[in-house]
């Protein structure tokens, strides 16, 4: 059973969208609108909008829209009713007492309440007989009982059930436990196979403080040498970070970006709490966002070997998108964090911390690295070299910026600053062509149809997807129209199965007297609803007029009955001459 929509509409008004986003972002009025860098993608220029009148917001860089239901679920990574519930908490009013569909949250507690249970086994084990060598190797590598106890590391027995019976003594079902992929169905699918086993266990908490996931690292030469949890209902690995709950209580709006748990933990131990790591994948765009929460500037500190040094540069480039000042702290003698702090000893925190003060901005770092490949006593290599760091330069946004290093480099290689600032230019304007170039090859595929999931066949009927959603926008936007509009159409006239299964849900919404969007959130999935909210971007503010409405009705109404090229191909001349004299009438 649904919520009641009396329910939701006074969640609404008791949930201010832009209260509820400045916790995340940083608005600014322009209008009667909001503004402000959007949380939900990396951006340097406002497109993220919220609608004070409507208490919904749309993003023009990314899509993504909605209202403050929607907002929450995907701010926080929750579920519709999680979310409805945390608003409701937020606004002092008690969930309805009928029995509405919480299915899909009720499995996510206890997904969560596994993951706990879990971290607690994986503890207790590693203190027991059994989880000596995890134990061993743990201490072996430098940590303190003290943190090994803080990040509440653990070990998985070398057994393939023992968790699995230890979770099921505990009233988890064998759905559950793979649900969590905590286990996976053996073979002749008569019970479970516990996922991780033999190997030290690094729990991943959230923000919140729930247990989300595993990482286990084998003690041996095997591969993989670390396995994580796949994703599940309440964990994805390219939107989390690992100890971000322990790094977000720090005052220092800094980050530490590491590679892996080990250097995490011994940076940690080492003094510095605010150090987390990318969870078995490169960084994605999404995790860049997530430490822009939390942090104004980053520091990556990764291995020093080759495939470090490329995972830094392409780090660079997605947290500076995501509008983070960047710093590379560069360890010596191609040592990871982890080994370094525990060469130095009892000196190791003292000596990263100088490690932390060394270190270079992101542009600093790409120019002295393009250094080490040329020889700047020849006068080629030197042109080459410039003409390189020039398209350093031309990434930067602040002509201040600029101007300081190319009159650095001008210093040092004895060349104008003014010859460095042409190139600079050239490139930047080059470059700025070539986005423009991206962005309309983008736009005029999105508005010609092509990659479209939710109407596949959009490219092939473009004039009655355009004019469906012009009516559609028009339904959402001025509902009184509803009335003429219906008497006109159908949900039979529209061609495209999406929008046809919207008009659907907004004249039963309409019928009924409801508010159109008050139940879409959650109606409809993730994508759906980006899509609703920019169909309703199109006449926002822009009051229909009758004669248009007409126009959207009569192509609908031609559309429909539009014969298809197989069909054309396949009739007879008296159904062309009728089709043909059909079309001709319309028109008159």
């Amino acid at each position: 059973m649904a919520l009641p929509e009396e329910f939701l509409q006074e969640l609404r008004a008791r949930s201010d969208i832009t209260e509820v986003a400045s916790q995340y972002v940083s608005l600014k009025r322009r209008g009667r609108n909001m503004v402000g860098l959007c949380p939900f993608h990396g951006e340097k220029t406002p497109s993220f909008n919220i609608y004070t009148e409507t208490n919904s917001f749309y993003c023009f860089g990314c899509g993504a829209g909605g209202d403050v239901i929607t907002f929450v679920m995907r701010i926080e990574n929750l579920d519709y009713i999680e979310a409805v519930r945390l608003l409701a908490q937020r606004a002092g009013m008690s969930m309805p007492s009928e029995n509405y569909d919480d299915s899909l949250a009720k499995l996510k507690r206890r997904i969560y309440e596994a993951n706990r249970e879990t971290a607690r086994f994986f503890f207790r084990t590693l203190y027991s007989p059994i989880g000596r060598s995890g134990l061993e190797y743990l201490r072996s590598r430098g940590l303190s009982d003290k943190t090994i106890r803080h990040f509440g590391l653990g070990f998985a027995p070398d057994s393939r059930f023992d968790l699995s019976n230890h979770l099921r003594q505990k009233g988890f079902t064998d759905e559950e436990l793979v649900a969590a992929n905590l286990a996976y169905k053996n073979k002749n699918g008569r019970g479970t196979n516990d996922r991780f086993y033999n190997r030290v266990m690094f729990p991943i908490i959230d923000v919140r403080g729930n247990v989300i996931a595993f990482g286990g690292r084998i003690m041996t030469d095997e591969k993989p040498k670390y396995l994580n949890t796949s994703d599940t209902l309440v964990f994805n690995k390219s939107q989390n970070l690992f100890s971000l709950n322990n790094a977000k209580k720090t005052t220092d709006r800094t980050l530490i970006l590491c590679e892996g748990y080990m250097d995490v933990i011994a940076v940690n131990q080492a003094g510095f709490e605010n150090a987390v790591a990318t969870l078995g994948t490169s960084l994605t765009s999404e995790q860049a966002v997530l430490m822009k929460r939390f942090a104004d500037e980053v520091i990556i500190c990764y291995d020093a070997d080759e495939a470090g040094q490329k995972a830094t540069r392409r780090a660079i480039s997605i947290l500076r998108k995501a509008g983070l000042e960047v710093r590379v702290l560069v360890v010596p003698d191609g040592k990871d964090p982890d080994e370094f702090i525990r060469k130095n000893g009892d000196n190791g925190g003292a000596a990263f911390y100088s490690l932390i003060n060394a270190s270079t901005n992101d542009i600093e770092y790409k120019l002295n690295k393009l250094k080490r490949n040329y020889d700047l006593s020849l006068p080629d290599q030197r042109v080459r070299f410039l003409n390189e760091a020039s398209g350093v330069l031309a990434e930067l946004e602040k002509p201040l910026e600029q101007e300081t290093y190319a009159s650095r480099l001008s210093e040092e290689l004895g060349v104008s600053r003014e010859s460095i600032m042409q190139e600079v230019t050239r490139l930047k304007r080059s470059r700025a062509r070539g986005e423009k170039k991206k962005e309309f090859s983008r736009l005029a595929g999105s508005l010609a149809g092509r990659d479209d999931r939710l109407t596949p066949h959009r490219r092939e009927e473009l004039r009655a997807s355009r004019a469906e959603e012009n009516l559609l926008s028009v339904l959402i936007n001025y509902p009184e129209e509803y009335s003429y509009i219906s008497s006109h159409i159908t949900a039979d006239s529209f061609v495209t199965d999406f929008n046809r299964r919207l008009y659907r849900y907004f004249a039963s919404k309409l019928d009924n007297g409801s508010q159109v969007l008050n139940t879409v959130s959650g109606d409809f999935s993730q994508a759906e609803i980006n899509r609703i909210f920019s169909i309703a971007n199109i006449s926002r503010g822009i009051s229909p007029s009758a004669e248009a409405i007409d126009e959207y009705i009569r192509v609908l109404s031609e559309e429909k009955d539009k014969l298809s090229a197989e069909q054309i191909a396949n009739a007879s001349t008296q159904t062309l001459s009728d089709y043909i004299s059909k079309l001709k009438s319309k028109r008159e």
